[in-house]
């Protein structure tokens, strides 16, 4: 999953500062839904970073049913937190 398509398939545009309030909104529903869907694990688990960025990730409980996939998702969080505090 290339993060720029991604958010040109979820907010129509592949400039995060370019997306609407609207486009957000529309944008995360679709999301949640598409990872409600989703089955392949790797897949399912780059939409939920994705969802994390924007604020709209499900709790880890929620998201993973494997120890080691909420493991590898407080990790991200992790780096993200580290990344946005430097």
């Amino acid at each position: 999953m290339d993060f720029d398509d991604q958010l040109r398939r979820y907010f129509g545009t592949g400039d995060p500062t370019a997306i609407t309030p609207a486009a957000l909104a529309a944008g995360v529903e679709k999301m949640r839904v598409d990872f409600g869907m989703e089955k392949d694990k790797g897949r399912r688990f780059a939409l939920w970073t994705l969802m994390h960025l924007f604020g709209a990730a499900p709790d880890l409980d929620v998201a993973f049913d494997n120890e080691d996939d909420r493991n590898a998702a407080r990790d991200f969080m992790d780096m993200m937190d580290k990344a946005g505090g430097e």
